[in-house]
């Protein structure tokens, strides 16, 4: 940690001696706001010190050259993604994490941020079904709606839309047909209105 952090003793961890004392952290533990980046900097030190090359564009990214193969790892936050053009450099990766950190690994990737990843014999289809699905059950979709300005509508909740207008902009990434709708919603996130919710 490079931040000075203190913990307020946890339910079954008390100090008997000491109730009213706190613990001074010395790593990062879940949940604190610090945590992900003090995981960012440990694991890409590793990786950087261990031959692997960070992205320019996307700092998430990882890549190593071995002759024409070529190994990517994608990160976000505590999830690990990777592949290569050869089997030996994804066995070396995946013996190099686990010899470093307590990790789980999956042979196959189901789910990843929000997509599904579905193998079949024509190749992997990324999907977002499932997080259509919820959304279409959080909120009700108006059809054939105009939207405008509205300046005397009713305001709603800032937070609200703005979550509602950002998860929309997550499913463009499998439904671009929805970007421009998304787009056009998105420039009310100032000052948002019923009807720009309906």
């Amino acid at each position: 940690m490079k931040d000075e952090v203190y913990l307020q003793q946890p339910l079954g961890f008390e100090c008997q001696e000491f109730p009213n004392h706190w613990y001074k952290l010395e790593k990062a533990v879940y949940g604190v706001k610090q945590a992900p980046m003090a995981w960012y900097e440990t694991l890409s030190g590793f990786l950087v010190m261990s031959g692997y090359t960070r992205g320019v564009i996307d700092t998430m990214l990882f890549r190593r050259e071995n002759g024409n193969n070529l190994m990517l790892i994608q990160t976000y936050m505590d999830d690990i993604i990777f592949s290569s053009t050869d089997q030996n450099m994804v066995d070396d990766f995946a013996n190099l994490m686990t010899n470093k950190f307590q990790m789980r690994m999956n042979r196959y990737i189901n789910f990843f941020l929000g997509f599904q990843v579905k193998w079949v014999p024509q190749g992997i289809f990324i999907l977002q079904e499932k997080y259509t699905s919820e959304l279409l059950n959080k909120y009700s979709i108006a059809f054939g709606y105009k939207i405008s300005v509205d300046p005397t509508g009713q305001f709603v909740d800032h937070k609200t839309y703005r979550g509602m207008i950002g998860s929309f902009m997550y499913l463009t990434a499998s439904r671009p047909y929805i970007v421009f709708t998304t787009g056009l919603c998105a420039q009310y996130n100032a000052d948002p209105k019923v009807s720009h919710l309906t």
